[in-house]
């Protein structure tokens, strides 16, 4: 029979239904039943099942993690996990301690008035129409991560670009692990760009202790408005023994231009999920993705492009580079629909194995229910090119240095397809350095990072 990992949490949640809710806000609890009455009539699918070649999703949640459920300050040191000299960044800065929200002195320094950044059930207690009016409308929740996020979920990020504003400076969240005892973090992130307007986010996710079990269980739900424009980067270095399971939602209005970014240079076991829709005419997606494997690491990123309406342009890439016993699986769908017309959607996935016990997994896919379409998908995996080594290695390079800058240049389009130079830069320079072999990419915080200024919890 087959073990449900979600029993555990149904049973939390039926017994500490009161705790829950009186340390979070009307609104979000208001949603708790339904996810409750959709996990108790489930399954999480089953591993080997479409789509979910390589991920064991029970086997992912049934670790006995514990859940901050009172919200109790935890009292760790951020600066140890946030270092930002490869190169200086600037950005108003914000972090989730596990999934309690933090902030420094300057966060909000270089915010417009107008612009709210604050924790999600603040902004569902202070702005709950604004809430009402997003919160779970992108997030499917039959969905059964989308409703276990649901069911459980306390707090989180919350961003609103009101109509016309365009912020100069991005914002970034800095999610970081810690602790003595296996955790959980259950994380929602609301982000609403009106229209007309711009904005940049940077998502940094890090885990300070090494030795511990951490489970991300995050779902994100993004609206960009009529002729708004948004990038998201998404940034995961963490550990072997952290595991995420993130869920992400994109609703674009008409004539939106968005970029969504998911890089993977750390992990331990990694489930993301993109899904995309088009709900306006003439937008445009860029979906980027990119994954460095080694050791026993295992990535799998799964996306559902929905192309509703015409005169749309989606283009998306994900690159991987799997080594030793690592496992990589990409599956990807572009779905055009009846009457969705002068469509253009690009899909490809591209990899590099660089051992016998290494496994990548593709599964590309197109659905088409009109003709008047520019579509394609395609695939190729295979191992770096011994010809291009040979070369390399006649001009003086060593094996080592030859693989490196091969690997480097096959990640440069991913990377170069970042809008914002300081985070294109900063991306080049990390891609090397964990190419390159090194345990660890960020090094000793310099005296003007912003995690030296106070936390405010």
């Amino acid at each position: 029979m087959q073990v449900n990992a979600l029993q555990q949490y149904i049973d939390l949640y039926r017994d500490n239904k009161a705790l829950i809710e009186d340390n979070s806000a009307s609104l979000l609890n208001s949603f708790r039943e339904d996810a409750f009455s959709r996990l108790s009539a489930t399954h999480l699918p089953a591993k080997g099942s479409e789509d979910y070649e390589l991920s064991d999703l029970d086997g992912m949640l049934a670790p006995d993690y514990g859940l901050n459920l009172s919200r109790l300050p935890l009292g760790f040191d951020p600066a140890l996990s946030f270092r930002c000299d490869v190169p200086n960044l600037s950005t108003s800065l914000f972090m989730l301690l596990n999934d309690s929200w933090a902030e420094t002195e300057i966060s909000r320094r270089a915010l417009p008035d107008g612009v709210i950044v604050c924790p999600l059930r603040k902004a569902a207690e202070e702005y709950p129409d604004l809430v009402a009016k997003y919160y779970g409308r992108a997030a499917d929740g039959d969905n059964p991560l989308v409703a276990l996020n649901t069911m459980l979920v306390q707090d989180g990020f919350f961003m609103y670009v009101p109509k016309g504003m365009k912020l100069e400076k991005p914002v970034q969240l800095v999610n970081i692990f810690a602790g003595g005892i296996p955790m959980m973090a259950v994380r929602r992130m609301l982000i609403v760009i009106d229209d007309d307007a711009e904005a940049r986010l940077l998502v940094c996710d890090h885990t300070q202790n090494e030795e511990q079990d951490f489970l991300s269980l995050q779902t994100i739900e993004i609206f960009a408005g009529e002729r708004a424009s948004f990038d998201i980067y998404d940034l995961e270095e963490s550990t072997r023994r952290t595991s995420r399971l993130s869920t992400l939602y994109l609703r674009q209005a008409e004539r939106s231009n968005v970029l969504v970014d998911g890089i993977t240079l750390f992990n331990g076991t990694t489930r993301n999920e993109y899904h995309c829709t088009f709900d306006g005419r003439h937008c445009e997606l860029r979906l980027l993705g990119m994954a460095i494997e080694d050791e026993q690491r295992h990535i799998d990123n799964y996306t559902m492009i929905r192309h509703n309406t015409p005169d749309c342009h989606s283009n998306e890439l994900f690159k991987y580079v799997v080594d030793d016993e690592a496992k990589g699986a990409f599956a990807g769908r572009i779905y055009v629909a009846d009457g969705a017309v002068k469509t253009e959607a690009y899909q490809s996935n591209r990899n590099l194995v660089g051992s016998d016990k290494a496994r990548m997994m593709s599964k590309p896919q197109l659905e088409i229910y009109n003709d008047d379409v520019k579509c394609s998908h395609g695939s190729a995996t295979g191992q770096l090119d011994p010809m291009q080594l040979f070369y390399m290695r006649t001009r003086g390079l060593s094996e080592e240095t030859a693989r490196l800058l091969l690997k480097q240049a096959f990640m440069a389009d991913v990377i170069e397809g970042v809008r914002m130079p300081m985070v294109r830069d900063r991306l080049r320079l990390l891609v090397e350095r964990r190419l390159s072999g090194e345990k660890k990419l960020c090094q000793d915080c310099n005296e003007e990072c912003p995690a030296h200024d106070t936390i405010t919890l």
